[in-house]
């Protein structure tokens, strides 16, 4: 089945990008969670769209995604939530929490859909987040998360 991609999908490809995948993928993940569409001729016309308002957000060039890399890594990010005894939290961190601890912090917006995280962060202490900025670069976003 071929649809356009409305979101980035890791390991699929970006907004704006028509894939083919199978039918059941796309029925039952893709389309009923807006991060695709089915693909018509009519929706040709969608894809420009789309593809625009991705090269306004996106970080075109790699020495600006270096530039951001930079700020991420010099940012000093804390996360405070509730944790039970032996330093269990209640629930786990999110690419969302992290996104919006690194705004708090004083570092550049990132969007939550670009951090990656290696398992769930569901302790307190150090842990790491990789941010994709640009196919080539990477930024290690070091998370602290302390007891509220």
């Amino acid at each position: 089945m071929k649809i356009i991609l409305t979101h980035e999908v890791s390991g699929l490809g970006a907004a704006g990008d028509v894939v083919d995948v199978k039918d059941g993928y796309a029925r039952n993940y893709l389309v009923p969670r807006g991060f695709a569409i089915r693909w018509t001729k009519g929706g040709e016309k969608d894809v420009e769209q789309i593809r625009r308002a991705r090269k306004i957000h996106e970080i075109a060039t790699i020495e600006q995604a270096n530039q951001v890399k930079a700020e991420l890594e010099g940012v000093q990010v804390r996360l405070s939530t509730r944790s039970g005894e032996a330093g269990r939290l209640f629930g786990s961190v999110t690419q969302a929490d992290i996104a919006a601890a690194i705004s708090a912090a004083g570092g550049p917006k990132v969007d939550k859909r670009r951090i990656e995280l290696d398992a769930p962060i569901k302790s307190l202490g150090a842990h790491s987040a990789s941010v994709r900025l640009h196919p080539e670069v990477a930024a290690k976003v070091n998370v602290e998360v302390v007891a509220a």
